[in-house]
């Protein structure tokens, strides 16, 4: 029950400090639209890399059993590895697309 209140609370704090105007030194309007893109691509990022190294904490173990099994499998093993691989480059593209805009 405690991490889940960490957990709440992180999220809680960092979409409030986002949210914010951001200081600049110098004459003119700050709108804060260029702090809620790069809490938009962190975000992005961030989570894409999350759900990526729990999926291949999942799908390295299991196939790491089936290769201490039937050796004969391990390239249909990479691939699934490689599947779950592109979830976190997929997260760096939408990065760097954010960011572009």
């Amino acid at each position: 029950m405690k991490s889940n209140f960490f957990v709440i609370f992180g999220i809680m704090s960092v979409l409030v400090l986002g949210s914010m105007g951001v200081v600049y030194a110098e004459e003119g309007e700050s709108t804060g639209a260029e702090g809620m893109k790069m809490l938009g691509a962190g975000l992005a990022f961030g989570l894409a890399a999350l759900g990526a190294g729990i999926g291949l904490g999942y799908v390295g173990s299991a196939g790491l059993a089936v290769i201490s099994e039937n050796p004969a499998l391990q390239s249909k093993v990479f691939i699934f590895i490689g599947m779950v691989e592109s979830i976190a480059i997929y997260g760096i593209v939408m990065m760097f697309i954010i960011l572009g805009q």
